[in-house]
C-alpha cells in the first residue's frame, strides 16, 4: 500500500479521519507507525496530501489529514475488454487502476464462457475493491469507470462507434496485421481479446466500429501480460 485511500465515511471532522479496518493493520503491521509519524493519503475520487497520526490503539487509528495536490493523470483510454477467467480477473480490475485506465468495458466473445459471468469478481463491491487496491499501488485516488456489456454484437454495433470516434482504435490480436503503434498521442480505443483470441467474425464487427487489428509478434499472450504489453507500447 502506496498511498492509504480514504473512504467518506472515514471522516469524523473535516480534517479528522478514524480507520478500524485492513488499513489500520497494514500501518501497524507493514508501516509500523506510531503517534506522530506521517503517512501518504488520498480521498477516493479527490486529492492527495498528507496525515499525521494522532493516536494508535490497537483496534483504531485517529488521522490528522490535509490535502494538497491532485492525483496522476491518466491514460487517454478506453480499454475494452472480452472478460477472461475469474482468477485473471481479479489481477486485471488491479492492474488497469494501477496502469491509469480511466474507462474499462468489460464485453462477451464467442471464446468466452458463460460461466465466466457468475463469477463473485463481477459484484460491484468486489470490483470496487480490488480496484482501490491497484490505485494504492500506484499512488492514484480516481477510481476508473467500469461498463460490462453482456452483449458482443449490440454493443459493438450500436455504442462502440460513437466511443471509438475521435480516437485511435485498435484490436489487439495475433495474425497478419499491422505491428502495434508505440508512442501515440491522443485519445485511443483498445480492444483485447481472450486468450484464444477474437473470432474473425467479431474482427470484421470491431473493424466496422472504427478499430483496426494490430499485432505483438508471434507469441500468444496471457490477458494480464497483453494489457500491460500493449499500454506499455501505445503510451
Amino acid at each position: 500500500m502506496n498511498l492509504l485511500l480514504l473512504e467518506e465515511a472515514d471522516f469524523v471532522a473535516a480534517d479528522r479521519v478514524v480507520l478500524a479496518d485492513r488499513r489500520l493493520t497494514h500501518m501497524q503491521d507493514i508501516h509500523r507507525v506510531a503517534a506522530g509519524d506521517t503517512l501518504r493519503v488520498g480521498r477516493i475520487d479527490g486529492l492527495m496530501g498528507t496525515a499525521m497520526v494522532l493516536r494508535l490503539e490497537r483496534h483504531e487509528a485517529e488521522l490528522q489529514v490535509a490535502f494538497d495536490r491532485p492525483p496522476p493523470a491518466k491514460l487517454p483510454l478506453t480499454l475494452v475488454l472480452a472478460v477472461p477467467r475469474p482468477k485473471m480477473l481479479r489481477r486485471l480490475f488491479q492492474t488497469v487502476a494501477t496502469l491509469g485506465v480511466p474507462r474499462l468495458i468489460l464485453v462477451n466473445s464467442y471464446k468466452v464462457e458463460k460461466s465466466f459471468w457468475q463469477t463473485p469478481f463481477l459484484n460491484p463491491e468486489s470490483i470496487r475493491e480490488n480496484l482501490i487496491l491497484g490505485l494504492e499501488q500506484a499512488r492514484d485516488t480516481v477510481l476508473p469507470q467500469v461498463i460490462i456489456e453482456k452483449r458482443f454484437k449490440p454493443f459493438v454495433e450500436d455504442r462502440l462507434p460513437a466511443i471509438a470516434q475521435g480516437t485511435l482504435g485498435l484490436v489487439g490480436h495475433p495474425g497478419p496485421y499491422p505491428a502495434c503503434p508505440r508512442a501515440v498521442e491522443g485519445p485511443v480505443t483498445l480492444a483485447i481479446g481472450p486468450e484464444g483470441g477474437w473470432i474473425p467474425y467479431e474482427v470484421d464487427l470491431l473493424g466496422n466500429a472504427g478499430l483496426a487489428p494490430v499485432q505483438l509478434g508471434e507469441r500468444i499472450l496471457r490477458v494480464e501480460t497483453a494489457v500491460t504489453a500493449l499500454l506499455s507500447r501505445i503510451f
